[in-house]
């Protein structure tokens, strides 16, 4: 006897009335079943490849209020086409955390997830490792430094699945709100304080694209060197609640074999940090030019008045976070205007180098026509596997 989801009608097994149909589905298969008896069929599913959207959170908070018809009417096109198995809007730990700034959350971050109809990045940081152990493991063996992202590298699960009729949800931990927002405050504060010296300075793009791959390698470095301190002086709460960034250079360490000394395992891993193999993880790569490309914007005359760039740059850190972490994984990207103007400049490049369409409201024709297109390029073959797997769904003609 099964929980039945959808009936079709009698039961082939038992004869039992309206009481056979759909349990679920299972990726590529739908299984159905008796709701009176054991009886039970599995039809199997052709398979699919979606299209990954990435939603800046403004998007989000502009459809969930209703307020805006252009938004609204889009949200449900997206919801639409997530319905027909057409397109993956996988939510993220950076959704969460921007999420958990605004007054009425929960309503917020419940639209997100029911839209992301359970698909989900990996967390930021584990997608980062996951980006640098692979660039390591080629600069050992002496392989090309180029680096090619695949679907696996950020997603915890697969996409290009048939999805089920229930959703898990699983909660998480978010920290202080006001804390969070009062430093998130204060480092856009601390940034724009930062364009009047930028103005006079002399660097090239490319020398400013060094100094933010040097920074980062340094922070790796001083993470790793405090936790160690904190370890030698027996602090063991290291362990436990050591900033994400000093676990880089431990996991690092773990792809020798047990009989290369820590010294030499450390100058293979300072070698590393200052190579190409890591200045091309995508991580790495959009982000320092991202920076960089904002530094010659403010040499360029841009962001002149300080309050109208607070107010213009309120998200920047985590536009930069998701944006350099998630793109290379998409097929499209809605973004605010800002950052879509920066990322589309050539010195970024984000459609160019990684094939990720940009959107925002700059060119929303241009996006709901992409949306659209998935609609009108569906298959025979997908419609009818819509209609074997969601019995209740609308499918256009």
């Amino acid at each position: 006897m099964a929980l039945v989801s959808y009936v079709l009608g009698d039961c082939p097994g038992c004869g039992a009335k309206n009481s056979f149909g759909n349990i679920d589905v299972y990726a590529t298969r739908v299984s159905l079943g008796c709701g009176r008896c054991t009886y039970k069929e599995s039809r199997s599913l052709p398979p699919i490849t979606k299209k990954i959207l990435y939603l800046d959170q403004y998007f989000f908070s502009h459809a969930v209020r209703g307020k805006d018809p252009q938004f609204t009417a889009a949200a449900k096109l997206i919801r639409e086409l997530v319905g027909l198995q057409l397109l993956a809007v996988p939510y993220s730990d950076v959704h969460e955390d921007e999420t958990h700034q605004w007054a009425g959350h929960e309503q917020l971050l419940e639209f997100i997830k029911s839209t992301a109809g359970g698909h989900e990045f990996s967390q930021t940081y584990r997608v980062e490792l996951n980006q640098l152990n692979k660039a390591f493991e080629a600069f050992l063996k002496g392989q090309p430094a180029a680096y090619v992202p695949r679907r696996e590298d950020a997603l915890q699960d697969k996409i290009d699945i048939w999805d089920g009729y229930y959703r898990i949800e699983v909660g998480g931990y978010h920290g202080d709100v006001d804390l969070i927002r009062n430093l998130k405050g204060q480092a856009i504060d601390g940034l724009v304080a930062l364009f009047p010296g930028w103005r006079g300075s002399t660097n090239t793009f490319e020398q400013d694209v060094g100094l933010e791959h040097e920074a980062a390698a340094k922070g790796y470095l001083d993470a790793y060197v405090t936790f160690v301190k904190r370890i030698a002086e027996g602090d063991f709460m290291a362990l436990m609640n050591a900033p994400i960034m000093s676990q880089v250079i431990q996991t690092l360490m773990h792809h020798f074999p047990s009989e290369v000394a820590p010294p030499e395992r450390m100058k293979h891993i300072l070698a590393f940090l200052s190579s190409e193999h890591i200045h091309n993880t995508p991580y790495h790569d959009i982000q320092a030019r991202m920076y960089a490309t904002l530094k010659a914007m403010v040499k360029g005359g841009s962001y002149m008045n300080p309050e109208k760039s607070i107010a213009r740059l309120s998200g920047f850190y985590y536009d930069v976070k998701h944006i350099s972490t998630y793109a290379p994984y998409c097929d499209a990207f809605l973004m605010d205007n800002p950052m879509a103007e920066i990322v589309g400049r050539d010195t970024v490049g984000l459609t160019e180098r990684y094939g990720v369409q940009v959107f925002s409201r700059n060119n929303w024709g241009d996006f709901i026509r992409w949306l659209e297109a998935l609609k009108s390029g569906m298959t025979n073959e997908h419609k009818e596997a819509l209609r074997i797997a969601y019995p209740s769904i609308s499918i256009p003609a």
